[in-house]
């Protein structure tokens, strides 16, 4: 694994830091829109330095810019590297790592950090349950993935310390009609069919309309045995020019997804300590009930008004509301006994949640001056209001204990105990109301400071329906007034390269999500802070057929919840945890037929202040490095145009050792997946792919426990057949 690792590090680093010979030109460069296409376009072998983003920074900036780390995965990039879901679509992105176990389905990590520590935003809108709510989706109703690495509540609210990651869905636009459809057929029994279309309503004289609809259904049988997954994802927007200066787009989105009998993990063989261990006869293994079931509905409504009071101010209107249905029934944790002879089966859990979020946010955007040099502004004004009642019933008891590979399983509700039925456990209400300000102002022709700031004033109240203790009262109330902000200077070397440094603040929830927080995480806690300094450089070189980034960054965050080492059992908001690495990514065509593309991150996180309650014992946890964080992550994209119409891809990801505890006892091995593709272009519309994954069926943890791991998928292979019209 090492020689692998060093060898897509050099290649990296190969490919990076050829001589520089930059581009002789004195214009300046201009800002290229994203926007959606069904033609076959080059936005797929550059990284996109030049494209304006909403991610980083609501000022209109270019990633060159934007004085962060931010990352762009565009729709001809996704469909190039057969990205089926959301979490896929992040394996583009530098150092991020991400697994869909089903009780954290959204798990993410990414600098040092996880979880709550990361903000995953729907169109720039945070549901506020991240972990559950960011689960994979198919990704056809996607337009691009914006990511911006490190604190960045100052954006978007509190969270964020590991960064932040925005999924853009697909939207009407004034392009023209477009009209585009893809069939796809793979291993364990997996279709996927998609059809997307863009169309201009009426003669386009006064008031016009434009009209998206993009539609996918799927289906899989899945890898592991008796689990079935579908899902049906609808995105509709209308788009109305009622004069040049005032348009409107109504955006609605359906999202259902059902997994039979889900797949819950893998148990490790005993003793559970050193590298993870599994018996290659449970590679496939299914120990959930026979009925076990995650189901969730989710809808998105968006109203988007935007005037142009003049062509340097802008005022746009986002009124927004999320509703969120989600349904559990398994049985969830599974244990070898000492002898590895028999799996323990136990944690039946019956849960529902019910949520809605709704909120409005308003922007000013003002292009203009400041004592004669070039200043541009935003401010706003942002509220949401986010409720969430959870309906537990749980059994931490033995259900029952089963040969490893020879055995049935019951329907859950035969579990001894368990009864249909959901009773309410408590609703959480977070209001947030928040102002912010961005400017962005030329100090000198080449260097320019961007700043940012927001304060923000949350509310959270628990109402408990049931009966009333001393640790869980029938009502709490928490306020946190959070401010955070950004300082950043960007230096033009030439108008194809720059170097810039910024240091941000973040502020993050003491329970890690208001939404579910219970009275005794939020008692006596403030919010915990996070800052970081990071430095960095973006650039073109080889007279523009290669792009790179490269940053470095350093990210404390503050005021963890420990163990009291006074009073064992209970806690205090004191600690910290650190992370510091470097980032890289390059996109080098090196000949008119050959592109390189890959990026390396390095990452050296751990726990600096941390008592750990350990059975009632404070247990110091300093110099641990966090759960699921790997040192290293490396990938790389090699492409070929055979001929006209044929063209070859190899691609590579390498994930470095992650521990499954905080006590660092237990941890998988590296490992590093090859896949490859081939697409023939059968006409100028229609293409036809053949791709594999994980072609040497490697065995991984795609996400690392202290009892068990959540295996990744094995060697698989699809056809996909896109056409447009």
């Amino acid at each position: 694994m090492k020689k692998i690792q060093k060898s897509m590090a050099a290649a990296l680093a190969g490919s990076l830091f050829t001589p520089l010979v930059w581009p002789q030109s004195s214009a300046e460069n201009t800002l290229q829109p994203v926007t959606v296409s069904a033609s076959q376009t080059d936005a797929s072998e550059k990284l996109p330095l030049d494209g304006t983003h909403g991610t980083g920074s609501r000022l209109g900036l270019s990633v060159r810019e934007t004085p962060a780390s931010v990352s762009i995965v565009n729709r001809e990039t996704i469909e190039k590297r057969g990205a089926e879901n959301t979490q896929e679509i992040l394996s583009s992105v530098p150092g991020i790592t991400a697994a869909s176990p089903p009780g954290s389905a959204g798990s993410v990590f990414y600098r040092g950090f996880g979880a709550a520590s990361l903000t995953q935003l729907f169109n720039g809108i945070t549901p506020q349950y991240d972990a559950i709510s960011a689960r994979p989706v198919d990704s056809w109703i996607y337009e691009r993935v914006e990511v911006i690495g490190g604190p960045s509540t100052y954006l978007f609210g509190a969270g964020a310390v590991g960064g932040s990651i925005n999924y853009v869905t697909k939207l009407a636009h004034r392009e023209g009609d477009t009209l585009e459809a893809r069939a796809r057929y793979g291993s364990f029994a997996t279709t996927d069919l998609a059809l997307g279309l863009n169309r201009r309503l009426g003669s386009g004289q006064g008031v016009q309309n434009f009209v998206r609809l993009d539609v996918n259904n799927s289906h899989t049988n899945g890898y592991v045995d008796g689990q079935e997954r579908n899902a049906l994802n609808v995105a509709a927007s209308l788009l109305t020019d009622f004069s040049p200066r005032l348009s409107h787009t109504l955006a609605l989105e359906y999202q259902h997804e059902k997994v039979d009998r889900p797949y819950w993990g893998t148990p490790l063989l005993n003793p559970a300590t050193g590298e993870g261990r599994i018996d290659p006869a449970t590679r496939f293994k299914n120990y959930n009930s026979a009925d076990g079931i995650y189901e969730q509905t989710v809808q998105w409504q968006r109203s988007l008004l935007e005037y142009r009071l003049s062509p340097q101010t802008t005022i746009k209107n986002t009124l927004y509301r999320y509703d969120a249905l989600r349904d559990y029934r398994n049985v969830e944790t599974y244990k070898f006994n000492t002898a590895n002879t028999a799996v323990i089966r136990s944690n039946a859990l019956l849960q529902r949640h019910d949520q809605q979020l709704t909120g409005d946010r308003v922007e000013w955007m003002h292009k203009g001056t400041l004592a004669g040099r070039q200043s541009d502004w935003s401010a706003g004004l942002d509220y949401s209001r986010n409720t969430q009642t959870r309906f537990p019933r749980s059994l931490s008891a033995t259900v029952s204990t089963v040969h490893p590979t020879q055995f049935t399983t019951e329907a859950f509700f035969d579990v001894p105990g368990m009864v249909p039925g959901f009773n309410p456990d408590r609703t959480n209400k977070v209001n947030t109301l928040a102002l912010f300000l961005e400017n962005r102002t030329r100090l000198t022709a080449p260097l320019a400071l961007v700043t940012g700031l927001r304060h923000d004033r949350i509310e959270l109240e628990g109402i408990n329906h049931r009966t009333a203790t001393a640790t869980n009262p029938a009502y709490f109330k928490n306020t946190y007034q959070p401010t955070t902000g950004r300082l950043g200077l960007v230096y033009d070397l030439t108008p194809h390269a720059n170097v810039y440094v910024q240091y941000s603040t973040a502020a993050d929830p003491p329970a890690g999500i208001l939404t579910t927080a219970a009275y005794s995480q939020v008692r006596d806690f403030d919010l915990t802070t996070g800052r970081q300094l990071e430095v960095g450089s973006k650039f073109d070189y080889l007279d523009g057929r290669g792009s790179a980034t490269l940053a470095a960054y350093k990210i404390t965050r503050k005021n963890l919840a420990i163990a009291d080492q006074n009073q064992p059992g209970t806690t205090v908001p004191v600690g910290q945890q650190s992370a510091s690495g470097v980032e890289v990514a390059t996109s080098l065509k090196v000949t008119p037929g050959f592109l390189v593309q890959g990026n390396l991150a390095y990452t050296a996180a751990q726990y600096d202040v941390f008592m750990e309650n350990v059975g009632g014992t404070p247990v110091s946890r300093a110099g641990n490095v966090p759960g699921n964080v790997p040192a290293w992550v490396a990938n790389l994209w090699l492409t070929w145009k055979l001929d006209a119409n044929t063209q070859l891809g190899v691609d590579v990801r390498h994930v470095s050792q992650r521990y499954g505890n905080t006590a660092n006892t237990i941890w998988d091995p590296a490992y590093t997946l090859f896949g490859a593709s081939l697409s023939y272009q059968i006409n100028r519309k229609t293409q036809l792919t053949v791709r594999a994954k994980n072609l040497g069926d490697t065995v991984y943890a795609a996400s690392v426990g202290a009892d068990s791991f959540y295996l990744g998928a094995p060697r698989s292979l699809d056809v996909a057949l896109h056409t447009s019209f």
